[in-house]
């Protein structure tokens, strides 16, 4: 899931400027009888293909011609990619007029919720249908600075408010792993053209989990930065006080997230933090590890699936060396959400009410039951019995932030990091959290299903999930690590050591151009 004070003033810019479910098709779980790869680069992460442009082994166009081919290939069962930006790459990547970053001639997608100048913007709404960005939004400025060739726009849910990415208006993206299943939200659509080998890795931001969700069940690496650690806003200066936004990337290897860190993170007078730069590889420092795998929206167990993921992944911690204490922080699950669903149904609320005003902008006429999907306007409808109940929501679910990170910040001194699950069970079927299942019914799933992810973003700190298990049917579960404000460094060390340790790289999803 995806949104707050960025999106919001995103939107306000437009506005005023189980494992062991069984599948319906067997063609779901097969992969193609082909075991050789599609090319010779369906193998590598981005820092590889890079290097092959560095030493001019291969040029830029070979590498955008290779993926471009695999999109072609892999998207229409999968439907990662809906607005294709092919001619453009191809111009670019034969003009050479490419900046010599460490990325340079590497193909790249970018998720629908962020601008790309003259280029679709639809948000996943019909309400947004054929709008076109005005200008780079700072995290494509970024993208193109260190050398990586855009090929297109990856599918998300309507505003990135889902935790699975079924937008009314694109179609479900469909996971690589089994296409009865969905890719997480809402960076499902990225997550899902890495899971299938379209390219090494894509953009993702992540506002309640949108970066973490979809890596976790299509098996990727996803960090979400600290907050203030990217640029995240429209001016690129500021950070808002409890903005739960933040944009990095989902990615294959440790490695390839870790640049992308370096390249996106703040520098010089404007870092927050102390500039993590490239991180290479682990560190000798053993680490005080508290676990915990009971959900923090209502205490509910884990799956068990999940469960023994987790379990197997504080294991492999402690057989590393690292201390591992069973311990989480002392949160009231349901008074959080409470309260973090206030601050998301923000957005949804102010949607409802200028629908036709955003849509009289575009020379259209629509109505917010029109142009809005029915989660969307539940989630307006929702703050507003709330607001009539007791005014002032917002207001308190602030001041409640500001409670739970002096309680979080405690945590993170006693303990270097914290493994849970990134989700309470494996990947769902697609439908079971569309957004026109009734509305009561797809709330709770979906605080139920991610009630791991929002805490980090709502107090600002660090996390990673990381593809070391799977559950009884195939399907990956993600371990997430968290760790307190500004140590990105500590979770990569970490991450790089537990990816030495149970190797994911060669592990591809049946539904990939590995198969092709």
């Amino acid at each position: 899931m995806d949104h707050p004070s960025t999106q919001r003033s995103t939107l306000q810019n437009t506005l005023r400027n189980a494992a062991n479910v069984s599948t319906p098709e067997s063609k779901h779980t097969k992969p193609n009888t082909n075991t050789e790869p599609s090319d010779p680069f369906v193998t590598m992460d981005a820092m590889a293909q890079a290097e092959l442009v560095r030493t001019r082994e291969v040029s830029p166009l070979e590498l955008v011609d290779a993926a471009i081919k695999r999109i072609e290939a892999m998207n229409p069962a999968i439907n990662a990619v809906i607005h294709p930006m092919f001619d453009l790459a191809r111009e670019q990547a034969k003009s050479g007029n490419i900046p010599d970053g460490p990325f340079r001639g590497v193909p790249y997608l970018i998720k629908d919720l962020s601008d790309i100048k003259g280029q679709p913007l639809e948000y996943g709404s019909r309400l947004f249908k054929g709008y076109k960005a005005k200008k780079d939004i700072g995290i494509v400025k970024t993208a193109r600075q260190s050398g990586l060739v855009i090929l297109g726009k990856t599918n998300t849910p309507e505003f990135g408010l889902m935790a699975t990415t079924e937008p009314l208006l694109h179609g479900p993206t469909r996971n690589p792993w089994n296409l009865a299943h969905h890719t997480g939200g809402s960076s499902g659509g990225s997550a899902a053209a890495v899971a299938s080998g379209m390219v090494p890795f894509a953009q993702a931001d992540d506002g309640g989990g949108s970066i973490r969700i979809p890596a976790s069940i299509c098996g990727l690496v996803g960090l979400k930065p600290s907050r203030g650690r990217d640029f995240i806003t429209w001016g690129e200066d500021k950070v808002m006080p409890a903005d739960i936004l933040c944009r990095l990337g989902v990615s294959r290897t440790v490695r390839d997230t870790a640049q992308l860190l370096n390249v996106s993170e703040r520098k010089g007078k404007k870092a927050i933090f102390e500039p993590t730069g490239f991180v290479s590889g682990p560190s000798s420092k053993r680490l005080k590890i508290a676990v915990s795998t009971r959900s923090e929206h209502q205490g509910t167990p884990a799956h068990p699936d999940v469960q023994a993921a987790i379990e197997n992944t504080a294991q492999l911690c402690a057989d590393l060396g690292h201390e591992v204490v069973e311990a989480q922080p002392l949160i009231n699950g349901e008074e959080f959400s409470e309260h973090f669903m206030g601050i998301w149904a923000s957005t949804p609320y102010k949607l409802a009410k200028y629908a036709k005003a955003i849509g009289l902008l575009q020379f259209k006429w629509t109505s917010a039951e029109e142009g809005l999907e029915p989660l969307t306007l539940g989630l307006a409808d929702w703050l507003k019995m709330k607001e009539k109940q007791k005014s002032g929501v917002i207001k308190r679910s602030l001041k409640y932030f500001e409670k739970i990170e002096s309680i979080c910040d405690e945590f993170y001194m006693r303990y270097d990091a914290h493994l849970s699950p990134t989700l309470r069970t494996p990947p769902v079927l697609i439908g079971e959290q569309s957004p026109d299942v009734k509305f009561e019914t797809v709330f709770e799933r979906m605080l139920d299903y991610a009630a791991y992810t929002p805490l980090h973003n709502t107090v600002g700190a660090t996390a990673i999930t990381l593809p070391l298990f799977t559950s009884a049917a195939g399907l990956p579960i993600g371990s997430q690590f968290s760790a307190g404000r500004g140590y990105e460094r500590r979770l990569l060390e970490l991450a790089y050591e537990l990816e030495e340790a149970k190797p994911w790289a060669d592990r591809w999803a049946p539904n990939s151009a590995f198969y092709r």
